[in-house]
């Protein structure tokens, strides 16, 4: 079994076949997503291959150590993966053609229209953990 994240970003990607930002989606739209991405989640639950989940925020800051005291921290300048970077899944699966095809999966999820949203997901083994590519 090897681990890999499934990264989803709001930009940055490749454009996705049905891309329209969240925001210009329905209520009933939104509810739908979500609904694809827990039960998603929850059949990889049930297979024993998923290791974790979460939805971000878009919000966030930085930290850095300063010595004594209490850490500086800033909303910003950020490498912009607040607006990058909406969410991810780690999975823990036999081979790296697995991971692929549950990213393929993953990308299905409806956006616009109840129509697959056809994004693409960033995929990346753990530190580790073999690489999706034989040399």
């Amino acid at each position: 079994m090897a681990k890999y994240l499934l990264l989803k970003h709001y930009r940055g990607a490749p454009a996705a076949k049905n891309n329209v930002m969240m925001d210009q989606w329905s209520p009933e739209e939104i509810s739908a997503h979500i609904q694809y991405m827990n039960d998603f989640a929850d059949r990889r639950r049930e297979a024993g291959e998923l290791v974790g989940e979460q939805a971000l925020a878009p919000t966030g800051l930085w930290v850095s150590h300063d010595g004594e005291g209490r850490p500086p921290a800033t909303d910003g300048p950020f490498a912009e993966t607040k607006d990058l970077i909406a969410g991810f899944m780690i999975i823990d699966v036999e081979t790296p053609e697995r991971a692929i095809e549950l990213a393929g999966e993953l990308s299905a999820a409806p956006g616009k229209n109840g129509e697959p949203i056809h994004e693409w997901l960033e995929v990346r083994p753990l530190y580790g953990e073999p690489p999706l590519v034989q040399d």
